[in-house]
């Protein structure tokens, strides 16, 4: 095309025109069998879809609601929607039940769109089970399945008005475990501006993706389905949660992208780490990745030849967002000579800023592609303005003006500054910021990065009482520290078994860190988080609020240590 597609729809069809033979969807099902569609049959099947969501009795503007796993059914009846005007209420398979609830009750939608298999959600347990329902699978399958379809079926959809650019076609809600869920009103307009972004970060090149973010995740739709076909990739979904399947899919899909957030990307390295010592070679891979470092990206694919072999020889690109990324787990992949871009924005904002493949600084989250406007204001908050923001919040005009200044900058609530080369930096949430009684502003992703460089994975750092700050530990056992907990367990040999030994490696990487960090930053005690996991949004980001509600009610036992080092020794959870 020579304009930009003004919607979804015509992205889509201008990649039907361009790639129409080419693999377009793949799906590895739990029985071992592939799916494979090219870009004429996803569109076939869209167009299946949308006739019978209208059969269905949906009229244009109405909620439909998803709750599926990714595959290519789920990314067909999307579009299926689109074409009938449907407004689609994306439900994740992480969320609470009593999220789903209230996001159905504020959407009104008429109608649940259901994935099957054993991953798949029980409507039931959302007191859905007597809500209208249609499987995925049924609303996307070929026209000789099921119930007869009348012989123009076809010619019905093509005379039917395509959505304009401004049309809501989808409400993201970001929220709904209290109070009034939030729903994000997505225009194809927002949409389509920020693919077109995408074109500036990453020129055009072949990719092959396998897509391990649900596509109820705003960045999986817009980076990993809508962008990617619109370059003709071959992607790849995975019904499987098992690394080692998923490795194995990496490697016979000759994978080249990846879409992650930094979870994921923290999964991958620790899963090679555990390779690495299983091998006894952890020293000569630390030595080699400090030669790496200085050459250039060719040498060291070729270096780490091995690793790239087992993801399929062809591994370059991450694309990594929705969370704050570790530079150091960042500067890991790169030593191994994959490119991580790091990108920056919200359900509202769309793309906001990113890294490019020619400079990629970890720590930073790039400059604002061209047409999207940024700025700092005075108490340090990032704001945005450009065609890629939502429309508002679904029924809430008050939350809508709220969340913009008075000259029409959206206000996104972190803190961030520029450098000097114009990369913008961020420290954190301004909700999430330690405001000591010296008045001096504490961010807790640099304490939690100080800690990841000394060895401790995951961490969240608050603020416990007036003047202390705390860090509470999930102790991974590929460090050879447990997952967390009162009983250490999960690492490998000895030492991970002997609860004296664990308190002292994490006394010891807390005054490593309290070492890296100015005088008001240094941590006062630490605690191990009583699960394996801390408790995570649908989007896997840190429920920071429930592990504040827990570290206010628990009184820490002091350990080894002593006040030397710039912090009192280890703290960890008295046992109940």
């Amino acid at each position: 095309m020579t304009t930009a597609p003004a919607t979804l729809l015509e992205l889509l069809d201008d990649a039907v025109r361009r790639f129409g033979d080419r693999p377009a969807l793949r799906m590895r099902r739990e029985d071992g069998t592939l799916t494979a569609w090219t870009y004429r049959e996803l569109d076939r099947r869209t167009r299946l879809a949308a006739w019978r969501l209208r059969a269905l009795g949906l009229a244009p503007g109405d909620r439909l609601l998803t709750w599926a796993p990714s595959s290519p059914e789920l990314a067909a009846a999307y579009f299926g929607a689109m074409r009938a005007r449907l407004v689609i209420v994306p439900l994740d398979l992480r969320m609470s039940m009593e999220a789903i609830e209230g996001i159905v009750a504020a959407s009104g939608a008429r109608h649940l769109l259901l994935g099957t298999g054993r991953d798949a959600p029980d409507p039931r347990d959302a007191q859905l089970g007597d809500f209208p329902t249609t499987t995925v699978e049924a609303i996307t399958a070929d026209a000789d399945a099921g119930a007869p379809l009348p012989a123009d079926w076809d010619a019905q959809v093509r005379e039917w008005a395509e959505p304009e650019p401004a049309e809501i076609w989808e409400l993201v809600f970001t929220s709904g475990t209290t109070g009034t869920p939030k729903g994000v009103m997505l225009g194809h307009d927002n949409v389509s501006a920020s693919i077109e972004t995408f074109h500036r970060i990453v020129p055009r090149m072949e990719h092959r993706i396998v897509s391990l973010l649900p596509l109820s995740h705003l960045l999986e739709q817009a980076v990993g389905l809508f962008y990617a076909l619109s370059v003709g990739a071959d992607i790849l979904y995975v019904r499987s949660r098992n690394p080692r399947v998923i490795f194995d899919a990496l490697r016979e899909h000759r994978v080249t992208s990846l879409i992650v957030v930094p979870q994921v990307l923290d999964l991958f390295w620790s899963a090679i780490e555990r390779e690495v010592e299983k091998r006894g070679r952890t020293r000569s891979f630390g030595r080699l990745r400090a030669v790496a470092r200085r050459l250039p990206r060719w040498a060291r694919r070729r270096l780490f030849g091995g690793v790239h072999a087992q993801l399929g020889g062809h591994f370059s690109l991450f694309v990594s967002a929705g969370a704050f990324l570790p530079p150091a787990l960042q500067q890991a992949w790169e030593d191994l000579g994959v490119t991580v871009l790091q990108g920056y924005g919200s359900t509202e904002t769309g793309t906001g800023t990113c890294t490019t493949l020619e400079d990629h600084e970890p720590g930073t989250v790039g400059r604002p592609p061209a047409g999207i406007d940024l700025r700092i204001a005075e108490d340090g908050e990032v704001q945005f303005r450009g065609p890629t923001l939502f429309h508002g919040y679904w029924q809430a005009p008050a939350l809508t003006k709220a969340a913009w200044t008075a000259d029409g900058w959206y206000r996104t609530g972190d803190i961030g500054h520029l450098d000097a080369a114009g990369r913008l930096i961020l420290s954190g949430r301004a909700k999430d910021i330690i405001v000591l009684p010296n008045g001096f502003n504490v961010y807790p992703e640099d304490i939690e990065n100080a800690l990841r460089i000394e060895g401790v994975r995951d961490s969240v750092v608050l603020e416990t009482s007036p003047g202390r700050i705390e860090a509470i530990l999930l102790a991974p056992g590929t460090h050879g520290l447990p997952q967390g907990g009162d009983v250490p367990g999960g690492g490998d040999g000895a030492e991970a078994a002997d609860p004296a030994a664990v308190r002292a490696r994490i006394d010891a990487a807390v005054k490593a860190a309290n070492a890296r960090l100015g005088p008001n930053q240094r941590i006062a005690g630490w605690r191990l988080w009583p699960d394996g996991d801390f408790p995570r949004t649908h989007t896997l980001k840190v429920r920071r609020d429930r592990v504040r509600a827990w570290a206010s009610v628990e009184v820490p036992l002091p350990v080894a240590g002593g006040r030397d080092g710039g912090g009192e020794g280890g703290a960890r959870r008295p046992s109940r």
